[in-house]
C-alpha cells in the first residue's frame, strides 16, 4: 500500500494556476502596454494630464521639450489607447483617454511608495 504524500500549503493545482492564465495573444497585448509605462516622458506626459486638458505646447513649455518630440510620444500614447484628443481651432487638447490610466499611475505611485 502507497502512503499518499501530504503537499505542503503553498503548493498549488497545477491545472488550476494554468486554467486561470489568460491566452497567450492577451498576455502579450498586456506586456505591450506596460512597455509604453517604461519610458519616463511619456510618464511626465501622462501625469500633466492627470486630471486635466492641455495642449501640446503648453506640454512641451512644462516639460521643457520641442513640440516635436511631446507629438511624437503624444502619437504613441494615442496609438496605445492612453489619451485622446480634441482639436480647438489650431491647437491639438490632449487628455488621458479614460480613468483606467489614472488608476493605473495612481497604483505604480502607491507600490513604489510602500
Amino acid at each position: 500500500m502507497t502512503e499518499e504524500i501530504e503537499k505542503p500549503a503553498y503548493a498549488q493545482d497545477l491545472k488550476a494556476i494554468a486554467d486561470s492564465m489568460p491566452d497567450e495573444d492577451l498576455l502579450f497585448d498586456l506586456a505591450e502596454l506596460f512597455k509604453i509605462f517604461g519610458d519616463s516622458t511619456r510618464i511626465k506626459i501622462l501625469f500633466a494630464l492627470l486630471g486635466r486638458e492641455v495642449a501640446v505646447g503648453d506640454l512641451a513649455e512644462v516639460l521643457s521639450m520641442t513640440q516635436s518630440a511631446i507629438s511624437h510620444q503624444l502619437r504613441v500614447l494615442k496609438a496605445n489607447g492612453l489619451v485622446r484628443f480634441r482639436r480647438e481651432g489650431k491647437s491639438l487638447i490632449y487628455a488621458l483617454s479614460d480613468d483606467h490610466v489614472t488608476k493605473i499611475l495612481n497604483m505604480g505611485l502607491e507600490h513604489i511608495e510602500e
